[in-house]
Parts: structure tokens; sequence; C-alpha cells
């Protein structure tokens, strides 16, 4: 069955605590975030060693959970639009052409295949606590990029992007940032492959600048994955969660449901039409659907609620003492929105092996 976990000899599920992930050695690389979110890529990079010296993030509640995991980190919190390459690298006292490793994940709700896509493309619409236009985003990125000139860049959006009517803006993106001066290549990679219990698929463009005369290289999957199980052994925190109203159509549909099912089967079998689909009675013994910023739509399989906020960190591959600044929907849209830092971390340590140690 799909997203069944086979037993397999593997290492135990793990997330280092983010005092340990602050004690690990400098592998002696720098990275510049932008879209830096609550902090989840920049977290990867600093699991793989890498040490994060500029961070820019303009949504207000993204802001405050990444100062509270890194209070000593510089946070640049105006609007990207408003950066220059200049700005940053004065900050940093480089020059152009110094910095070792870019990365941006730009908003993707305008990409992705769960929202409208093209009905939003060049409007303003609401994005988290703003409204803003954000599918022209990545071409700012591509200006940071083209002005600051790092070594190698990482650039991460959703599966969609490569896909449907999705495929134009792909293909301008894609000439865009080879046109900054980078072998630039593009894949898929799914987080349940890279160690995180979560269905996750994210577009991931690497690009190395093209005087190094080195190719993008990407992680290869695990030979195992986790399961939710795997994810939340020895975790007993359900406080911090939405308990279901028996009175509610939705605790009825969770009712009905098997575990590893969509609400929306039960409710077919129901006959009360194909809905909530995205809406998962979760199995201990399945990865996790993927988590969506806008809606708390992953429940456990033997009580009827959501995941707790604890439960969502785990499975999304965070500490268990990384701090969500907010309310619980605010929790959540921050680790539905995060790139899985162990996630990331693979991709990262795959770079700093194949491509910044042989410059």
């Amino acid at each position: 069955m799909s997203g069944v976990v086979k037993q397999i000899k593997k290492p135990p599920y793990s997330v280092p605590l983010m005092t340990e992930i602050e004690n690990l050695p400098w592998n002696g690389f720098k990275v510049a975030s932008t879209f830096s979110g609550c902090g989840g890529s920049c977290l990867g990079y600093r699991m793989a060693g890498y040490k994060v010296v500029y961070a820019n993030e303009f949504i207000e509640s993204a802001q405050q959970t990444y100062k509270a995991n890194h209070p000593n980190s510089f946070l640049d919190t105006r609007d990207i639009r408003k950066v220059t390459p200049e700005d940053i690298l004065e900050k940093l006292n480089l020059n152009c052409g110094d910095l070792d490793l870019l990365d941006g994940s730009p908003p993707c709700a305008a990409f992705s295949r769960a929202g409208k896509r093209e009905a939003s493309w060049g409007q303003e619409k609401k994005y988290s606590d703003t409204t803003q236009r954000v599918d022209d985003l990545f071409f700012e990125y591509a200006r940071l990029l083209k002005g600051l000139q790092p070594k190698v860049f990482v650039a991460e959006n959703v599966a969609g992007l490569i896909q449907g009517t999705a495929k134009g803006y792909f293909k301008r993106i894609l000439q865009t940032l080879k046109e900054c001066g980078y072998n630039v290549k593009c894949k898929v990679l799914d987080a349940q492959w890279l160690g995180v219990p979560q269905m996750r698929q994210r577009t991931i463009f690497i690009g190395v600048r093209n005087d190094l005369h080195l190719d993008p290289s990407y992680p290869l999957p695990f030979p195992y994955q986790y399961s939710v199980g795997d994810a939340l052994e020895n975790l007993d925190d359900s406080s911090e969660s939405k308990k279901l109203d028996p009175a509610t159509e939705t605790y009825l549909l969770w009712n009905n449901a098997k575990p590893g099912e969509s609400l929306a089967k039960a409710s077919k079998r129901l006959n009360r039409g194909y809905k909530f689909f995205t809406h998962v009675k979760q199995s201990p013994f399945r990865i996790a659907n993927t988590i969506l910023q806008g809606a708390n739509q992953l429940y456990h399989w033997s009580e009827p609620r959501t995941f707790s906020i604890s439960e969502l960190k785990r499975v999304g591959g965070f500490p268990d003492d990384f701090k969500l600044i907010g309310s619980f929907y605010e929790k959540w849209e921050r680790i539905g929105r995060a790139v899985p830092p162990i996630m990331m971390a693979a991709v990262a340590k795959t770079i700093h092996k194949d491509i910044l140690t042989k410059i």
C-alpha cells in the first residue's frame, strides 16, 4: 500500500535539539538566506555545519518565530523588493563573488496544485498576515543572485511549479537563473526519502557559478523511511491540539475513516460527496501526509483530534525544543510553510561534499 513504511533496519528517528545544533562545529562555509520564514532551511544548513550569516523575512509572525530560535542572528525584516545585493555585501563585509551559498524559498502559493494557480498570477492576494503579489518573487531572488554572485545557490518551491500551466513560469525562472551566470539543474525531491516522516515534494534548483566548472549535485534517497509511529515514539504531548466536536461533520467523517485514509473517502461512502480530500486520519504505520499551511488537516488515528503542535514538529523534521510563536493556527502555518530542516540538511551536506570542498 502506498505510504506504508517497510520494516527494514534503520537508525531510530531523531532530530537534535536546538542547543545541540548550535554547538555543532562550523564547516567553514557561510549562507545568506532569503524568504527565511520561521527558519526551517536555515536550521537545515546549521545541521549540516554551515553558518547562516544573513536572513531576510518580511512576514511579521514568521519573524517572531525566527528571532525566538535565533536570538543572536541577523534578520533583515524588509520587503525583499527593497533589499539590494550591496546591502547584503556591506552587512557581511564581503565582495561580490565571496559568498559561499545563497538560499531562498520564494512564496509558492501561486504555483501550488492545492491553490487557484494562474487565477491569482499578477495579482495581490492574501499571504499569511499580509496582502502582496507572490508570483514575481522568484525574479527578485534572481536579482539578488545576479548581484551577489555566490559560489552556489539553492532555490526551492512546490512541485506544482513544473506541472500544468505553471510550466511557462518554470521555464522563465530556469532561464533567468542560468542568465545570472550559473550551471543550473532542477529536481523534485520528496522529504520522505531524505529522513523526514512526511510526504512533501519540493522543486529544488541548485546552481554552481560557471567559472567554477562544477556540476550541481543532489542527495541520494535514503535506503529507509520513517513512519508517523517512528517519529512520535516516546512523545507524550497532545495538549496543544484541536479536539473534534462530536456534533460536526468532521467528527462524523473521522469516526468513519480508517487510519491512513482521507476523510473524503469516508464522505463518499456515506453519500455526502467528495470533500475534505486533504484531511487525513493518519496511520502510525505510514508516512504522514503533507502538512498544509492553511488547514489543520492531519488527524490522530485513535483520538478525535488534530495532531498536536509537538507531534507536528516531529513529522515536520523540527527539534522538540523549537519555539513557535502565535496562535495554534499560526504555529501550524509556520510548519506548513517551512522546508523540513532534516531535508535541507541532506541537500546542504551533499553540496558541501560534492561542490564547495572541491573549489
